[in-house]
């Protein structure tokens, strides 16, 4: 590979990284091809991008877009694989369902907006934070939740004087 070559690989990644608020690197020695294949098939359907690229690219990459940190640093070593997604979580449930009881893929760190997971034992975290929609849809369910029982506490008060009202005109007559 010559030094154009490997410049060109580096900015890429660079660009990648600046344009992505949540990777995932993870450790994926011990896939044979076929079980690496078929989880760049489940990232391929779920609009995850998977990539191989040597730990001194990616340390390059990070350091020239101002993402390398001191919790990062210790995971960019033996075989690395990016995952790069547009939801936070979604990487982290890949890994969990592909891997069952099996060891790997393991989880080395996490960049989840501006937030740094390190170590395998993150993935349980990961996989149960929330998406921006299901948060959205959260805060939409509280809101309306108050006034769904303002409105329902209303409306049976409301029958409730009408039914005294009405046994009141009853009892005059």
């Amino acid at each position: 590979m010559t030094r154009a070559e490997k410049q060109a690989t580096i900015d890429q990644l660079k660009n990648t990284f600046e344009n992505s608020e949540y990777f995932y690197l993870t450790d994926t020695s011990g896939l044979n091809v076929e079980d690496f294949g078929k989880l760049r098939r489940i990232c391929f359907e779920k609009g995850i991008t998977i990539q191989v690229a040597k730990n001194t690219f990616i340390r390059k990459a990070l350091d020239s877009c101002g993402k390398l940190s001191n919790e990062i640093e210790p995971a960019l070593h033996g075989t690395t694989a990016l995952m790069i997604s547009e939801t936070g979580n979604l990487p982290a449930k890949v890994i969990k369902e592909f891997r069952g009881d099996k060891e790997k893929p393991a989880l080395k760190a996490a960049y989840i907006d501006s937030a740094i997971f390190s170590g395998d034992n993150q993935l349980a975290a990961l996989v149960a934070l929330k998406s921006k929609n299901e948060l959205i849809g959260d805060v939409i369910g509280l809101l309306q939740s108050p006034a769904k029982n303002v409105i329902s506490a209303l409306k049976s008060s409301g029958q409730t004087i009408a039914g005294l009202v009405k046994t009141l005109e009853e009892r005059n007559n």
